[in-house]
């Protein structure tokens, strides 16, 4: 059962079982969104569908996932670990697609979105408060914790309890991505941006710094990939969102339509093919200071107040 009681969302919200044919049918332009208030992970069928939902009513869910309704978790104490869910990513790997995902409350799990089956899932307790989590080619995972200082790469590929870590110190670690075209894994935390090579061995991994580059404001939260423009970076600081270039070392301001909308952004990430920038941003209310119930887009501009929710942050459901 979810903890809270949604009028508008939770009986549009009882998760739809997943099914291979409900991602072929808008491949790149879905929505995901991490909603705390229903706990869940909810992908929404496209931007326009969206724009165009007036709600009360059932909202355009192709597919949801909660650690609440995942029997295999009970070992983590999901009612505990699952507390204010706070990362949604979708990577493909050998052909599979995977719900990336943390908590505040200290779970991070990886999970077959075909199957709704965990692939692997480990608690970090609440003093850790993951904040983001990547997949590795390798099938090992990676996760910032932005209260435990630290980015860990667990050896994830050993089993779906798999324990063994190698870890980065990184104060205020608040996101991780792995870069294919130069094998790196970029961290972000409070004043760095910074590349790590992977070392070691799949069970026993490494890793080794290979460049820092100061951030221009502190308070790093966001980085995600500018798909428009591969081998770039999106990143969002407290009061600003940068466009990172490694080749040259310099991050560039980037300007929306209203300069409030560049503050203190949860997630940002631009639609694969047409570069339409999708964020999230709290609205600083009761009763969720770091919440919102809505979702911006960006060039062109639009609003969607999803009632009832407290998303946290929003991500397009790329294929990847």
């Amino acid at each position: 059962m979810l903890r809270r009681t949604l009028p508008a969302l939770a009986v549009a919200l009882l998760l739809c079982a997943p099914t291979s044919g409900a991602w072929a049918r808008s491949p790149g332009r879905q929505v995901a969104v991490v909603d705390q208030a229903s706990r869940s992970v909810l992908v929404l069928q496209s931007a326009e569908e969206l724009m165009a939902y007036r709600g009360p009513g059932r909202l355009p869910v192709v597919w949801g996932w909660s650690a609440d309704r995942a029997p295999e978790l009970t070992d983590l104490a999901p009612a505990r670990s699952w507390t204010d869910p706070d990362e949604a990513k979708s990577r493909i790997r050998q052909g599979r697609r995977f719900l990336l995902t943390t908590a505040s409350g200290g779970l991070a799990a990886v999970v077959e979105t075909t199957t709704g089956r965990v692939h692997w899932a480990t608690d970090l307790g609440t003093a850790a408060n993951p904040h983001s989590i990547e997949l590795l080619p390798d099938g090992n995972v990676a996760v910032a914790a932005s209260a435990g200082g630290w980015v860990r790469l667990y050896a994830a590929s050993q089993g779906p309890r798999a324990a063994a870590y190698a870890e980065f110190p990184l104060p205020g670690a608040h996101g991780v991505h792995w870069d294919a075209r130069t094998g790196l894994l970029w961290v972000l935390g409070d004043t760095a941006l910074t590349a790590l090579r992977v070392g070691g061995t799949p069970a026993a991994p490494a890793l080794t710094v290979v460049r820092s580059s100061p951030l221009p404001d502190r308070g790093g939260h966001d980085l995600a990939p500018v798909l428009a423009d591969p081998g770039r970076f999106w990143v969002a600081t407290l009061t600003g969102l940068w466009r990172f270039d490694p080749a040259t070392d310099r991050f560039t301001a980037v300007h929306l339509a209203d300069p409030a909308a560049e503050r203190d952004l949860k997630s940002v990430g631009d639609e694969p093919g047409t570069g339409r920038l999708l964020t999230v941003a709290p609205e600083h209310e009761a009763p969720c200071d770091w919440c919102t119930s809505v979702i911006t887009l960006h060039r062109p501009e639009g609003t969607r107040s999803l009632r009832g929710s407290h998303l946290y942050k929003a991500r397009w459901w790329s294929v990847w």
